[in-house]
């Protein structure tokens, strides 16, 4: 794997990578840890381990998943992997005298992150140390003064060699070069360190040789091994005979590691039993006291106080070791030693640190409960409590930490989400340690949640009301819906239609139309309060979302009236376009009903409040018109003076603004006495329906009567030309004349009461004893089944038979047999000066039209015949 690569200092004959499982989880576990060892110095791309097969995973799968190594803010990536094959590889050249500055085992901790599903493993690499340094020694030549007096098996410490490595790469022993007066004994410390001290074998004298020059050499226990040397020159003084002495050989302090620069670590005593310059004492740090030692601590010479000198950091180093020396001021001063071990005490000086590992956002507000969110990471670098933590989230969040394994937790949901209440979440991830006082971390994460179509369309009114006034332009606007969707985006985006209906038989989208956008509405047709007053459709609003959501709405039209229609009169009549005729008793007093005046409003409302008004009369001292009942009435009785046709103009106003009106002309003629007839003032009394179209009913009538009457005087007029053509001798037509020849009996009375049916002309045969040269036609109009009254006409006989209408016998009188008919002044014509024009027509002659009011009154004609026959005319 790793082992064998060359390095660049020094060949490692290591054997292959070692590679251990801390937790007995299978390798894929996210609950086990792997461990690896692979030696410092390798170079890049280098072989570690190939964490797709150990992990489990699907190679294949590695990039998809995002497979990465989760590095804190700033450090340096030793190690990487290589996403095609899963192979743990070398990123960059490992110093492992760089990344641990201590001794003992070098541990790079990875922490390997998966997801799709969301997967973390642990893995620690240990750095293995190889002999890529040699020992060193302070100075390359030292001076040693030795005192002409000192005894055999007198030892003096020599200056330790450094050498970064570790363990048998370290510095492993000592060698000096052959001489006659000293040896080397190797010490070894509590720390497994070694340091050589010279051992006097052979007395010295300085009158002999003043100085003595060896070779130290250490050695350390790699293979290959290496070396480093140092020149020793030892000078021989005069006598000093006593050497400083510590009171104990070891010290132990310990000392908080906020301790502020200038705080006393320990005061050093040594004394020394000589006077003068040779009793006194001098202290310093021993010359092979590490530079990292020297950067922190202070030594003071004269008095011998220890002080701090730099700021200490229990988590980098929580023990220093430190060797100070005392040597006397006089001549050959042998310097003794002494060691303080400085033991830091933890103080919670860091707070702990928060990572957000891998943030999955925006979550979707239809997650399910315990969807993760992020993977947080925890560190303290302080120690004991000091570096225990707890995490906690802010309160009232959907959301909860889970402690994975120590110092990892995942963010997952509690509960569903709802993006329209919450659409944005600021958690607030505390981090606070155990300590006194205890120093915590905030940390906030913003998870958005996105929108799904879960809302729908809501309008703002329950259903909505709208009036409009008829006649309105076709395209006009009549109203707008709202609607709203508390969803985003495209779920939010409405669009406005109308439902399929019908309105009278009509599709609703011929009456209105609506913007799909803006759920505007408009009228497509000028709408009508007569042939419609209110209908209602259905708005739907849909949004824009997968699947849509809609909601409907009614909107009410209500369309208002306006005066767009006059009043129609419908009682009386006109008669063929000509004035409405009434007649009027004479005998009438103050008071008396003429007759109503009927009309009717399509319009509703004040619009069809009708009033009546008499705007022209031939005397309007006579008669009275009620404004609101339209009932014609005479204020007086009628005297002589009075013109007997009395014409008046009424007029008939609505309420409306404007006002719109009709007017109808009625002449009036008064008679002595009231024939049994029809008047114009017909009782109209609207059917029920009526009262929402009298003008529809209205006009439907008139069309009935007048096919009615046209198809009457058809029939007529063929039944007279049929009896024509049987009599062919009757030059005239005369359908009623009988052959000349006389009854002896004469003429009998004949009584003419029978009422006609209606459509059919009535014929009256005079019997043969009748007198000759007349003949009687009897002619009935369509009205004659509501008038009785007939006449009869002279019948024209042959030119060599002709009488002259003297021979008539008056009417009215009844005569005595025998008696001879008097001139033609004797027979009253009917005047028509009074009789309507409109029932003055060509086809249908002598016929007369009254109206009594509802009143039918009988009337006896009589006519007295020269034979003494009397015809009795019995009208009802």
């Amino acid at each position: 794997m790793g082992a064998g690569a060359r390095c660049g200092r020094g060949h490692l004959s290591l054997p292959s990578l070692l590679l251990l499982l801390a937790l007995p989880a299978a390798p894929h576990s996210t609950g086990g840890q792997l461990r690896y060892a692979v030696p410092e110095e390798l170079e890049h791309g280098a072989f570690v381990a190939n964490l797709g097969e150990d992990l489990g995973l699907d190679v294949s799968t590695l990039s998809a998943r995002r497979f990465r190594i989760v590095a804190g803010a700033g450090a340096r990536q030793h190690l990487e992997v290589n996403l095609e094959n899963g192979i743990l590889f070398v990123n960059e050249r490992i110093d492992r005298e760089e990344v641990c500055e201590t001794g003992g085992t070098c541990l790079l901790h990875l922490q390997l992150l998966v997801e799709s599903p969301l997967e973390l493993y642990r893995v620690e690499v240990e750095v293995l140390d190889i002999n890529d340094h040699a020992p060193t020694f302070p100075w390359q030549e030292y001076v040693l003064e030795v005192a002409e007096s000192a005894v055999l098996g007198a030892r003096f410490p020599l200056e330790s060699a450094q050498d970064p490595d570790v363990g048998t790469n370290s510095v492993h022993t000592y060698q000096l070069s052959p001489n006659g007066f000293f040896s080397l004994e190797v010490q070894t410390r509590s720390d497994a360190s070694k340091f050589a001290e010279l051992v006097l074998e052979r007395a010295l004298d300085r009158e002999q040789q003043r100085t003595h020059r060896l070779l130290l050499t250490a050695l350390d226990g790699g293979i290959p091994q290496r070396s480093g040397t140092a020149q020793v020159l030892v000078t021989v003084l005069d006598a000093n005979d006593n050497i400083p002495a510590f009171d104990q050989p070891s010290y132990g302090v310990s000392l908080p590691e906020d301790a502020p620069i200038g705080t006393l670590v320990i005061q050093l005593n040594a004394t020394d039993l000589d006077e003068g310059p040779n009793g006194e004492i001098e202290y310093s740090f021993s010359g092979h006291a590490p530079p990292s030692v020297r950067e922190l601590f202070r030594v003071e010479p004269r008095s011998g106080q220890v002080l701090l000198k730099g700021p200490l950091d229990y988590e980098r180093v929580s023990l220093h070791e430190l060797y100070v020396q005392a040597k006397d001021r006089g001549p050959s001063a042998v310097a003794v030693h002494c060691r303080v071990l400085v033991h830091l005490l933890d103080v919670n000086d860091n707070a702990p640190e928060v990572t957000l590992t891998s943030v999955s956002t925006p979550v979707q507000e239809d997650a399910p409960p315990g969807t993760v969110i992020a993977v947080i990471s925890v560190l303290d670098r302080d120690s004991g409590d000091n570096g225990r933590v707890s995490c906690e989230l802010s309160p009232s969040v959907p959301f909860e930490l889970r402690s994975s394994f120590r110092n990892y937790y995942t963010l997952v949901t509690t509960e569903p989400l709802d993006r329209e209440a919450v659409s944005e979440y600021n958690i607030s991830i505390t981090a606070r340690d155990m300590g006194s006082p205890a120093l915590l971390t905030r940390s906030t994460l913003t998870v958005p949640v996105s929108d799904v179509n879960d809302n729908a369309p809501r309008f703002l009114q329950p259903s909505y009301s709208v009036y409009v006034m008829e006649n309105n332009a076709p395209g006009a606007s009549i109203c707008s819906v709202s609607a709203l969707d508390p969803d985003c985006q495209q779920n939010a985006y409405l669009s406005y239609s109308i439902t399929d209906g019908h309105i009278h038989g009509m599709p609703v989208g011929t009456y209105v139309s609506i913007n799909s956008d803006s759920g505007h509405m408009y009228a497509l047709r000028s709408l009508d309060y007569e042939q419609i007053r209110s209908f209602q459709i259905q708005v739907q609003a849909q949004d824009a979302g997968f699947p849509p959501l809609s909601a409907n709405v009614t909107v009410h039209i209500f369309v208002l009236d306006q005066n767009d229609n006059a009043p129609v009169i419908v009682s009386p009549l006109p008669r063929n376009g000509s004035v409405a005729t009434e007649l009027v008793p004479r005998s009438a007093g103050p008071g008396y009903l003429v007759g109503t005046v009927t009309a009717v409003d399509a319009d509703a409302g004040l619009n069809s409040r009708l009033s009546y008004q008499l705007l022209q009369a031939t005397d309007f001292t006579l008669f009275s018109l009620a404004p609101d009942t339209g009932e014609l009435r005479t204020l007086r009785s009628f005297l002589e003076q009075d013109a007997a046709r009395q014409r008046l103009l009424v007029q008939v106003r609505d309420g409306g603004q404007p006002a719109l009106s009709a007017t109808v002309s009625l002449l009036l003629s008064v008679v002595e006495t009231m024939p049994q007839t029809l008047s114009d003032f017909s009782n109209f009394s609207l059917p029920p329906e009526a009262s929402s179209s009298p003008l529809t009913l209205y006009l439907l009538v008139s069309l009935g009567s007048i096919s009615f009457t046209f198809l009457l005087a058809i029939l007529i007029l063929t039944a007279i030309r049929c009896r024509g053509m049987r009599y062919p001798w009757q030059g005239d037509g005369c359908c009623c004349c009988p052959r000349p020849r006389r009854s002896p009996d004469g003429l009998k009375t004949s009584n003419l009461a029978a009422q006609p049916g209606a459509g059919t002309a009535t014929h009256l045969d005079v019997p043969e004893g009748g007198p000759p040269g007349y003949c009687y036609k009897l002619c009935l109009g369509p009205e004659s089944a509501q008038s009785d009254f007939m006449f009869l006409k002279p019948c024209s006989l042959p030119r060599n038979n002709e009488k002259g209408p003297g021979n008539l016998p008056a009417a009215g009188k009844r005569s005595r047999p025998g008696q001879p008919l008097h001139g033609p002044k004797q027979i009253k014509q009917p005047n028509t000066d009074w009789l309507p024009p409109s029932v003055q027509r060509p086809a249908l002659k002598s016929k007369n039209s009254f109206s009594t009011f509802g009143k039918r009154k009988k009337m006896t004609t009589y006519y007295d015949m020269p034979d003494g026959v009397v015809i009795n005319n019995d009208l009802k």
